[in-house]
């Protein structure tokens, strides 16, 4: 069943953690449908919000891929199953 997600991921030292972080976001491009990041260069720091659409488990591994990587913390919201009609093929 297909839920609506969001991420928020702090990325310090982006320099050498955002090209991981964006390869690890893309084999899961699938499911997002939003992505917004702000730079925050005098701290060395990004904080990147993701709107994701789709199966528990995918938005488990995602958080999770990008949770172990280094110099990023991530935190996610979910929503209950979507209602039953409301979902696109």
């Amino acid at each position: 069943m297909k839920r609506i997600a969001v991420i928020g991921a702090v990325l310090e030292e982006p320099r050498t953690s955002q090209r991981v972080f964006n390869e690890t976001v893309s084999q899961y491009r699938q499911i997002v449908k939003g992505r917004m990041g702000i730079p925050f260069d005098d701290e060395d720091t990004a904080v990147i919000a993701l709107t994701l659409r789709g199966e528990l488990d995918d938005i488990n591994a995602l958080t999770g891929k990008l949770g172990n990587l280094p110099h990023v913390t991530v935190k996610t919201a979910v929503s209950g199953s979507l209602k039953h009609g409301t979902e696109k093929p």
